[in-house]
């Protein structure tokens, strides 16, 4: 089952399948790493609509700003 990056489970281990963004975002996305069939784990959501914590399969945590993880389609791998 497919679901944004920001509604996906924590603790999960997740791929992602498509990243439906263009321009700065989508460079950033792709420079740390988070792009197409990147294997990820969420670790946290801030509260109050605040950012996710994900580690992706290399072991780099980030940060993801809520509104570019809505527009982060992942499955479960």
């Amino acid at each position: 089952m497919k679901v944004s990056l920001a509604s996906a489970s924590l603790g999960e281990p997740i791929r992602i399948a498509n990243v439906d963004l263009d321009g700065d975002a989508a460079a950033w996305l792709a420079a740390v790493g988070l792009h197409d069939g990147e294997e990820l784990v969420v670790l946290r959501r801030a509260v109050l609509g605040g950012p996710i914590h994900v580690r992706t399969g290399s072991g780099g945590e980030f940060a993801v700003a809520r509104e570019l993880a809505s527009k982060i389609v992942v499955e479960k791998r």
